[in-house]
């Protein structure tokens, strides 16, 4: 399997490339960066063997099977679009796309390809929600509460490596799109019964809101409450509590506590306890099955349209 990553040299570019090294049979032949990187340093330093800053030209290669992209948010449904023109199936980092409409425009590109495109809603790969979301599944648990913070400092546009970057994220469209998907994996898939969020005021230079918070209300009964925020001066992350019938439980990336903070052993969920490797590891097995991998785009869908329906609120 060969691999070509988009904008390899961001802080999720290199997660990828460290995971792809720890799967059999992949190889990555080619990487692509942006106006400020030094791409062809950066590959010569991983011994890839093609670098460039064209992304066209990297598709265009016959030794490019599937494409990772790993680039700004405002470019995905672009270019997810023509790498599966160019016949090339594709992992895009989330959101597919920041409005509804590309996310339909890159779903109707994937029916009319056949190809394999997924979106790497990493919590679903994530072994702490893993472990939760089994257990939801045979009945052990039920979801009554998620609460969420998502905490940044990001008062200048810099990105998760504290690296000045050419682009700018948004808290609903990036960020809490993380937590919507979860939210709606978690209490059975498709829409939500109710959403609604608030946002703080906009920043004076970045031009997005700094503050936000959503409340989201599934189908089950269960409720979700996210807070947001680029305004945190301390840790940084998103923090999960699930609160069930059985137990709260408390996800941080891909370590899982009880509600007492007694760590969980998470050894035995999958073959990695990385869930970015996991994500790419659904990914190249449904190209080889020739299936649909989970959190395709198409099951992406419903996440983009409780996204469209809180932003259509905000206004």
């Amino acid at each position: 399997m060969r691999i070509c990553v988009a904008g390899a040299v961001g802080a999720f570019g290199t997660k990828h490339l460290d995971a792809l090294a720890r799967i059999e049979g992949v190889q990555v032949t080619s990487v692509v960066g942006g106006p400020p990187d030094d791409i062809d340093a950066f590959a010569a330093a991983r011994g890839i063997g093609h670098a460039t800053k064209s992304l066209d030209e990297a598709l265009a290669r016959d030794d490019v099977d599937a494409v990772i992209l790993a680039t700004p948010t405002q470019v995905h449904a672009a270019q997810s679009i023509a790498a599966l023109r160019a016949g090339k199936h594709v992992l895009c980092e989330i959101p597919i796309a920041d409005s509804l409409a590309d996310a339909e425009a890159v779903a109707q590109a994937q029916r009319e390809t056949g190809l394999v495109a997924m979106v790497d809603h990493v919590r679903r790969f994530n072994p702490s929600h893993q472990w939760i979301h089994r257990r939801i599944r045979a009945g052990e648990l039920t979801l009554q509460h998620l609460d969420v913070q998502t905490f940044f400092f990001r008062r200048t546009n810099t990105n998760a490596k504290g690296e000045p970057r050419t682009w700018t994220d948004h808290l609903l469209w990036h960020h809490a799109c993380h937590t919507v998907d979860l939210f709606q994996h978690q209490t059975g898939g498709g829409e939500v019964a109710g959403a609604f969020g608030l946002q703080g005021p906009m920043h004076p230079d970045l031009g997005i809101a700094m503050d936000m918070g959503i409340v989201m209300k599934a189908g089950t009964g269960a409720l979700c409450t996210l807070s947001l925020s680029f305004n945190n001066d301390g840790p940084f992350g998103t923090f999960f509590r699930y609160i069930c019938d059985k137990g709260t439980y408390l996800a941080r990336y891909d370590d899982l506590y009880d509600g007492r903070e007694v760590q969980i052993d998470l050894s035995g969920v999958a073959v990695s306890n990385d869930g970015v490797e996991l994500a790419d590891r659904e990914f190249i097995a449904a190209i080889r099955e020739g299936r649909a991998p989970q959190s395709s785009v198409a099951d992406a869908l419903p996440t983009m349209r409780t996204l469209d329906r809180i932003e259509r609120g905000l206004r």
